[in-house]
């Protein structure tokens, strides 16, 4: 017990730890100057020395050291080290090797002890690829590796690639059984060639190379070692569906029927469908009856549920209609309750659960799902109205029943309403108005959307007051619905409060970014404001959105030609007939611009092209006439003229316009026919008296005194009108005057005075001139009268004393064109209108 200690609470337990032998020192040897004279100098070496036992190095000599004399090195555990004297014998030195010592070393040499001097190790041995299994081996992965990259090649959508990809591994497939068959191994890897011709074939059909697909899948098909082969009978019958040789499909889905075992149950109920559908093709209804029923006795699924309607629908039975459709939506989705998305508030795991859920593909797969069940539930609800009743009232009727009772409740709602479009395309409209009613105390959403139906359809009649009025109860159901808020802006641009308007359709972009008619109708809101930046800004993000709109690209080419960028403009333009090529109007607007620019010849090339689409339309008409009149082709403008008379055959100038062609080409026989045909039909025209008497006088024909008398009569006649005209505008004056000092009891009866008719106002020398007023605001008029007036003059004899200028402008009795075309597309709106709201799929269904 003297040797042991207890304890003590001032006592460091863990004491002694870092205490050690300093021989183990390493970090000192470099300050030993025993060890570096036994290193470095010739001490180091280490004659022989003589020991007692044989094949020692070393005998019983102390060695010497930096932390004492020359003792015996002693281990911590009392045991003497390696080589060292004890009781005068000596052992041999088996560590001195180990340790990087040896006996043998020569003056000069470097300490090493892990034998770095040596240099690295030498490299393994490759294993030799000469051998046969090396081989066999190499190919097969060689074969994999080519089936992998052609199944990913197909994957990503390079189907040639993967062709090509499927031919090498084939070629690389055989060479294998060959290799295997010379060195005889009989062993044949059956996966791998089974897959190589699947693939091959699969490669052949996407790449619709249709008869090889069918010799490869042939050659599995008859091979006995390939088990389970017979179900590619169905690719193969698809592959005749799709080159529509339906017998032989037919023919391959039951054999591949046959060969599949009822265990596989999924697939045969697909074969009959596939069945079932190709009957359809080839109009045998009995049939694909008989398919579709085993199938929803089996099996029922949406899919087949709408086809077994349509066949009843084909065959016309009401009655087995009804009860398809009520097999039909009783069909079980298999899918979860939406409440079980919705978060709880007292459970924060269960949360994070449903959050991380909540959108992943299982959930979105059984949204659409959903979504299909329900497309086909309506789609099939409106077929089969119309037929299984008298009227389709009362079978809208029975379908919204049945759906009331099912598990598509919310789907009754919206077959009433398309009930009320059904009302609309029988032009039925106070019966739609009537149907969109009742619907104002449903709830919310339904109300919205009837309400923004009926805003839509009284603003399509101008009842302005009552769209406005709908919009405000569809915007206060649901203030969300972008559709309300943009009938609202529309009811509201009509009064032509654009700043309130734009903010309604800024709202609607803010519900709904994705919301075309808002944004479009926004740039119309700043083109009327005059924020033209802004307006080419909604235009240009729109193209963004739609890059095929040529209404778009047209109002970006009008916004273009307002910031006077004719260039852009024409360039915008371009775009729109690489769209609509037969536009005549997007047409007749390049031809326009290209005017402007001073080119006369693309200008001629495309308002001709609008002329060959739309002859009918006069501004081109009138601007291809003054083209041949000005390039001296009067014989070609004449067909113009004759095209403008049949148009508006009471605008007399463009019958003075053809006999002033004929005069000009020297044709003058036919022109005096001309001015005498014009004569009978506007008796008082000036003009065509005038050349009438020029013409008979120079043709020396005796007509000519009676029509010098006729003009002077007509021109006293004109005259006297004249002055009839000034005689009451100035009583007119006067009486407003005296009317203004005013006596009671007196009135003052000022002439009424009727504006003449334009056929009677006369102008220049060959045309009659059009009212003044609308000259002033046809600028396109003004534009082709100053064309029309530099004309040059002719020599001939038969020039008027008047001034020598034709007026092109006229007065259309439709009024100013607008300067929006009509594009080819259904127009959304011009440049005086905006796009109304339309009423959606729920109004106008695909």
């Amino acid at each position: 017990m003297e040797h042991v200690h207890l304890a003590v609470e001032e006592e460091d337990l863990y004491s002694g730890y870092n205490d050690y032998n300093p021989t183990f020192d390493s970090e000192e040897l470099e300050n030993d100057v025993g060890f570096l004279q036994a290193v470095r100098t010739s001490h180091g070496r280490r004659p022989p020395m003589t020991a007692k036992f044989p094949g020692t190095a070393i005998g019983a000599r102390p060695l010497a050291s930096s932390f004492g004399s020359r003792i015996p090195m002693v281990s911590s555990m009392g045991r003497p080290m390696t080589g060292a004297v004890q009781d005068g014998a000596a052992r041999p030195m088996t560590a001195v090797r180990a340790a990087g010592y040896t006996s043998t070393l020569t003056r000069g040499t470097n300490f090493d002890p892990l034998g770095q001097s040596r240099g690295p190790a030498p490299p393994l041995e490759t294993r030799s690829e000469d051998t046969p299994e090396e081989k066999i081996k190499i190919l097969e992965k060689k074969v994999n590796d080519l089936l992998e990259e052609s199944c990913m090649a197909q994957s990503m959508g390079a189907i040639q690639l993967a062709l090509e990809k499927a031919k090498e591994a084939g070629r690389k497939e055989r060479i294998l059984v060959r290799q295997r068959e010379h060195n005889g191994n009989a062993d044949i890897n059956v996966d791998l060639t089974y897959s190589v011709l699947l693939n091959l074939a699969n490669q052949y059909a996407n790449n619709e190379m249709y008869p090889d697909a069918l010799r490869s899948y042939q050659v599995i098909v008859k091979n006995k070692m390939f088990s389970n082969a017979g179900r590619l009978k169905v690719n193969m019958a698809n592959i005749y569906f799709k080159q529509k040789n339906y017998p032989k499909a037919i023919k391959f889905y039951r054999m591949a029927l046959d060969q599949i075992s009822n265990a596989h149950k999924e697939m045969r109920i697909k074969i009959m469908q596939n069945i079932g559908v190709v009957f359809v093709r080839i109009g045998q209804y009995s049939d694909a009856i008989t398919s579709f029923e085993h199938i929803m006795s089996e099996s029922p699924n949406i899919k087949t549920g709408f086809n077994l309607i349509l066949c009843y629908y084909a065959i016309g039975d009401k009655e087995r209609m009804k009860k398809a459709f009520q097999k039909l939506i009783s069909v079980p989705l298999g899918i979860d309750d939406e409440d079980k998305y919705i978060p709880s508030n007292d459970d924060t795991e269960s949360n994070m659960v449903i959050e991380a859920i909540k959108n992943d593909k299982l959930h979105q797969m059984e949204r659409n799902l959903k979504v299909l069940a329900e497309k086909y539930i309506m789609t099939s609800a409106k077929l089969i109205a119309p037929a299984i009743e008298t009227s389709f009232a009362t079978g809208f009727d029975w379908c919204v029943d049945m759906v009331k009772s099912s598990q598509y409740v919310e789907l009754a709602n919206d077959l009433e309403i398309n009930k009320a479009i059904t009302y609309l395309r029988q032009k039925d409209f106070n019966q739609a108005v009537e149907t969109l009613k009742t619907f104002e105390k449903k709830d919310s959403r339904v109300k919205s959307a009837a309400a923004t139906n009926l805003s839509f359809l009284c603003f399509l009649e101008k009842d302005y007051d009552q769209a406005d009025r709908y919009s405000d109860l569809a915007m206060n159901a649901d203030r969300y619905n972008p559709a309300a808020l943009i009938n609202k802006g529309n009811t509201v641009f009509v009064k032509q409060d654009y700043e309130k308007a734009a903010e309604f359709y800024k709202e609607a972009l803010r519900n709904d970014s994705s919301c075309t008619e808002a944004l479009y109708n926004l740039g119309l809101t700043y083109k009327k404001l005059s924020r033209l930046e802004d307006a080419l800004d909604c235009f240009l993000k729109l193209h963004a959105i739609l890059r095929n709109s040529s209404q778009v690209m047209y109002q970006l080419a009008h916004l273009y030609e307002l910031l006077e960028d004719p260039q852009q403009a024409i360039e915008w333009l371009i775009q729109v007939i690489s769209v609509t090529p037969t536009d005549p109007h997007a047409l007749a607007k390049l031809g326009e611009l290209h005017d402007s620019e001073g080119d006369k010849s693309q200008a001629f090339q495309y308002y001709y092209e609008s002329f060959r689409y739309f002859p009918s339309n006069i501004d081109v008409i009138e601007w291809l006439g003054a083209y041949y009149i000005e390039t001296q082709f009067c014989e070609k403008a004449i067909q113009y003229f004759e095209r403008a008379t049949l148009i508006q055959p009471t605008q007399v100038k463009w019958q003075l316009m053809v006999a002033s062609c004929y005069r000009r080409s020297g044709n003058y026989q036919k022109a005096l026919d001309t001015y005498k045909d014009i004569h009978s039909k506007f008796p008082e025209n000036v003009e065509c008296l005038r050349f009438l008497v020029r013409l008979c006088t120079d043709m020396g024909l005796k007509e000519v005194q009676e029509y010098a008398t006729k003009l002077k009569k007509v021109e006293k006649m004109k005259e006297l009108r004249e002055q009839r005209v000034k005689s009451g505008r100035e009583g007119s004056g006067r009486g407003r005057r005296e009317g203004s000092a005013g006596s009671a009891g007196k009135g003052v009866l000022t002439p009424v005075v009727t504006p003449p008719k334009a056929s009677s106002v006369m102008g220049s020398s060959e045309t009659a001139k059009a009212d003044s007023s609308h000259s002033s605001s046809s600028t396109k008029g003004e534009r082709l009268s100053a064309k029309m007036r530099s004309l040059p003059s002719s020599a001939e004899p038969y020039e008027a004393s008047s001034p020598k200028e034709i007026d092109a402008s006229y007065v259309d009795p439709l009024g100013p064109q607008m300067e929006r075309p009509k594009t080819g597309a259904r127009r959304r709106v011009d440049d005086d209108d905006f796009a109304d709201e339309e009423l959606g799929d729920d109004l106008l269904p695909e």
